[in-house]
């Protein structure tokens, strides 16, 4: 059996029933980041009230479902993402409906006082397109003309030709399809009922009506039959009783999933069978897991695949030596053989000489040794060339190029000195390997003093205590724990050349970049900002994104206005305040091995320059003590240095670097 490659009208009907409503409903959910992994897929990262954190895997063409199987996303964000990102990021799911029984599935979506519709189509090669309030095409992900259809930005989205539903047809609904095709039963119910092979044959098989028939011969009783099983079939659908499974065969003594289902199917009825407490987890598990899968043999037989370039070279190194060797005795090979044969080599050299001397043509020389055949010497001529006047004599079995004006010595010496040619290639080939395998050798050694035991490396920072990180151009970072903390940082280490970062919700750090007087690069501005947002309550409160600001250190005051007055760790702010919005959290955690042995935190982007075995962080279930212990252990399974990972990275110092409130890991990089 063909293992099922994308989902049917029935499926998106079941799942679009599950997704809108109920406990799998995600209207409601806010979304966050949106993705590309692979020019067909969309993912949608949301956050579903009360649930938490998930992902919508729109693969066009194929599938559509909330997914735990990810594709690995590319370093770099596509256009198509970013667009999705700037008009639906922080928006809000307000509904997710099929149309019109077909493969096309639309999901409305509210931001602020905008709303727009993202269409998923299923249905030949697919295509994901965003809609503004009016229908009209913001930005397709695969621009499409079809014979009155043009999907293209700023035209106004067309729906295909719709079929007849299968849920709302009746008796003449089928007489009318029957009367205008000339295929049989079941192509004519798969086709005008949209309904695909698998489900019109089904029909067939449940109203014991011969699929093979012709619609001709197709009677009213038999018509009706039909109508009966086709809503047998899909009443499941319409009553919302499922029973989601993958359909197993055995292959190679294992099974594997070939099919999923939102209902079962008699044609499946003595298969092996997996249920699943609902029809998303169930695609998840038949496409989700597989594409994972795939991704990962695709990495491994690239890694199988990946020589080590040295490695290579010396390959290479060693095949050019054995070919050297054998040029170098094959040369020195005809020029013994050219001694060897030294009277009868002489006397064709001298013949031919004479020959050309008299006035002879080379065509007349050729035409005289076909005649000569009792010659042996005439014999051992293989071939001659004119042009350079050189002939081929075949010695014993050894071929060799003489050249008629030079005499035996000299054609010998000229083998000769091709030998030694080759031989010194051959030397600097030798020296060549040897230089290659030291450079292998001082790798490999490198290599085993990392896996050693690490060196603690300790230094003392004033700015260790309060929340911190170094950003991605080597800009310090610093800003305030608590109350204490922020006035300590404004009292002592605010500087005038110093930029200073704050936001407007309660439990936010009092930031500062220490600039020493340089202009700091966009990158840094932007890491600051996340820094002091993702430290911030916006973390706590389960929020992707939030705003802040920065000001000069002159507009920062602790003195209030008159009458007024200022609880610790507050400040008064005056002038003008430079709003960033939109600012998407970001904290990760890494060790820094080199220079200095510690655990780092920060933004993303920052960690990841100094850092090894970062683990990216999202707000999640884990308070700080219990998150800061996961993460310890997994730096114990990978470093397995106890006493290094207990100095470094113990569970104390991984909880000074986590936001507030509860976290969980995101994704990690280097394990």
């Amino acid at each position: 059996m063909k293992k099922k490659q994308e989902m049917s009208s029935a499926d998106i009907s079941a799942l679009v029933s599950e997704l809108s409503e109920g406990s799998n409903s995600i209207v409601g959910a806010k979304i966050n980041k949106i993705y590309q992994p692979t020019p067909d897929e969309v993912r949608i990262n949301i956050y579903i009230p009360r649930v938490g954190r998930d992902n919508l895997v729109i693969e066009s063409g194929k599938r559509i479902h909330l997914s735990k199987h990810l594709r690995s996303n590319p370093k770099m964000p596509g256009p198509y993402p970013m667009l999705l990102r700037k008009h639906i990021m922080g928006g809000r799911i307000i509904f997710i409906r099929q149309y019109d029984f077909d493969r096309i599935v639309e999901i409305g979506i509210s931001k602020g006082e905008t709303d727009t519709i993202l269409v998923a189509e299923f249905f030949s090669q697919g295509n994901v397109i965003l809609l503004n309030n009016e229908r009209k095409i913001i930005l397709p992900m695969k621009p499409r003309t079809f014979r009155g259809r043009r999907i293209q930005g700023g035209e106004k989205y067309e729906y295909p030709e719709s079929q007849i539903s299968p849920l709302e047809a009746e008796e003449n609904d089928l007489s009318q399809a029957f009367t205008s095709s000339n295929e049989d039963v079941v192509r004519t119910i798969a086709t005008s009922f949209n309904l695909g092979g698998l489900l019109a044959e089904e029909v067939c098989a449940r109203s014991e009506v011969d699929k093979n028939k012709s619609v001709d011969d197709v009677t009213s009783d038999e018509i009706s039959k039909l109508l009966k099983a086709l809503k047998d079939v899909f009443s499941p659908i319409v009553t919302g009783e499922l029973k989601p499974c993958t359909i197993k065969q055995k292959t190679n003594n294992k099974s594997e999933p070939v099919d999923v289902l939102p209902f079962e199917l008699v044609q499946y009825q003595d298969y092996e069978k997996e249920y699943f407490e609902s029809f998303n987890k169930a695609l998840d598990e038949f496409f989700g897991k597989q594409v994972v899968e795939d991704e990962k043999k695709v990495q491994e037989s690239a890694k199988k695949e990946k020589v080590d370039i040295y490695e290579r070279r010396l390959q290479q190194q060693q095949t050019a030596i054995e070919k050297f060797e054998k040029e170098a005795n094959k040369y020195n090979s005809v020029a013994e053989a050219i001694y060897a044969h030294y009277p009868l080599v002489e006397e064709v050299i001298s013949v031919l000489t004479s020959a050309r001397k008299n006035g002879y043509s080379w065509d007349e020389i050729k035409s005289k040794l076909k005649e000569a055949e009792n010659i042996p010497s005439a014999k051992l001529i293989q071939k001659i060339d004119p042009k350079s006047g050189t002939i081929v004599m075949d010695l014993d079995g050894t071929k060799a190029t003489l050249d008629i004006r030079y005499p035996v010595p000299q054609n010998a010496q000229t083998y000769y000195e091709k030998a030694k040619r080759v031989m010194k290639k051959r030397e600097g080939a030798l020296r060549a390997i040897e230089e290659t395998k030291r450079i292998i050798e001082n790798r490999d050694k490198s290599q085993q003093q990392t896996t050693r035991k690490h060196k603690v490396i300790r230094k003392k920072h004033w700015y260790s205590r309060f929340r911190w990180f170094i950003s991605s151009d080597g800009f310090l970072v610093v800003g305030g724990r608590d109350a204490d903390t922020n006035e300590e940082i404004f009292k002592k280490y605010m500087e005038k050349q110093d930029i200073v970062l704050h936001t407007q919700v309660p439990g936010a750090p009092l930031a500062i970049v220490k600039t020493k007087g340089y202009e700091i690069p966009e990158q840094t501005m932007y890491e600051a900002t996340q820094f002091v947002v993702s430290y911030s309550s916006i973390w706590k409160a389960g929020q992707f994104s939030g705003e802040c600001y920065w000001i000069w250190p002159n507009q920062v005051s602790k003195t209030p206005e008159s009458g007024e007055f200022l609880k610790k760790g507050s400040f008064i702010i005056r002038g003008e305040r430079n709003y960033f919005k939109n600012v998407p959290i970001s904290v990760a955690i890494g060790l820094e091995l080199e220079g200095e042995t510690r655990v780092i935190g920060g933004p993303l982007e920052s960690v990841k320059k100094d850092g090894k075995y970062i683990i990216e962080l999202m707000p999640g279930k884990y308070n700080q003590g219990d998150l800061a212990k996961k993460i310890y252990k997994l730096y114990m399974e990978q470093l397995k240095d106890v006493h290094f990972v207990k100095s470094i990275a113990s569970p104390d110092q991984i909880s000074n670097m986590l936001p507030p409130g509860e976290s969980d890991i995101k994704d990690k990089k280097d394990f």
